[in-house]
């Protein structure tokens, strides 16, 4: 990698779209968090905040935790890019004496636009305001683009561009239905690398994937040799469907490449 390499935990958010799984009380959540941190984890997603009251409470304690323990790993969110997902953020920022990252997401393949019904002024519109919104409030950004990898190149340098313009300081490219192949996952990370590099050379890139074609980890190792500098992956690799890139094997072969120096000896708890 061209940069240091990072993970985050998706295990509390997109973990939990398993059909197999059950959201777990928050003594169990508190307990998986303390595990990543001790795996050095460089952040967890805590959950989805449009969800309603009990996933609210749950990560407003879960980023509490975390300040009051100093644990190292940080903390972000998913949001809708709409206002209504981000207000909440700036209010348990303040609440946990910690920064959140807001993941603001939307659809960007023409499937979803089809499907939604939207069009490219309309997601660009959405995507305007939500991110002014989350810049007047300090709260740190990774726009991500879901269904990146059927998405339009086109479609894909005007939401990243105007990200950016807005403050964004990461992009999230995401496999969200298990689509791609090695090959695929390197070109669209290398386009969106070279996107970003034109505007700020300082802007991360995630890969987000999932593994329908038990892909997972092959794209994520293909993503990371493109230019990506975070990697997403759940415990046991649990996720929506057939699950997300296992965390647990994401970290020994990046480990076996020599890519990081993570201690490992905590991961048969894990």
């Amino acid at each position: 990698p061209r940069r240091p390499l990072q993970f985050d935990d998706e295990t509390l958010r997109d973990g939990l779209q398993s059909p197999a799984v059950s959201d777990p009380p928050l003594a169990a959540k508190i307990e998986l968090l303390e595990l990543m941190d001790r795996l050095g984890i460089h952040t967890a997603n805590l959950g989805l905040p449009g969800a309603g009251g009990r996933p609210r409470e749950d990560i407003l304690s879960l980023a509490q935790h975390i300040a009051k323990n100093r644990l190292k790993i940080g903390a972000n969110v998913a949001c809708r890019t709409v206002v209504s997902d981000i207000e909440p953020v700036a209010e348990m920022t303040q609440r946990a004496g910690m920064p959140i990252e807001v993941c603001a997401f939307i659809g960007s393949s023409y499937i979803r636009q089809y499907a939604e019904d939207w069009t490219l002024d309309r997601m660009l519109d959405n995507t305007r305001k939500a991110l002014t919104f989350a810049r007047d409030h300090d709260l740190p950004v990774m726009y991500v683009t879901e269904d990146t990898t059927r998405a339009r190149p086109e479609t894909i340098e005007a939401l990243y561009s105007l990200a950016i313009e807005l403050g964004a300081r990461r992009l999230c490219v995401c496999d969200t239905v298990g689509h791609a192949t090695p090959q695929g996952a390197r070109a669209v990370v290398r386009f969106v690398r070279a996107l970003a590099d034109k505007h700020d050379k300082t802007i991360g890139v995630d890969w987000h994937g999932h593994r329908d074609r038990d892909l997972g980890i092959a794209n994520c190792l293909a993503a990371i040799e493109a230019g990506a500098d975070r990697v997403h992956g759940t415990a046991l690799g649990v996720g929506e469907r057939a699950g997300n890139a296992p965390m647990d094997l994401l970290l020994v072969n990046c480990r076996l490449q020599g890519w990081i120096d993570n201690d490992l000896s905590a991961m048969p708890a894990y």
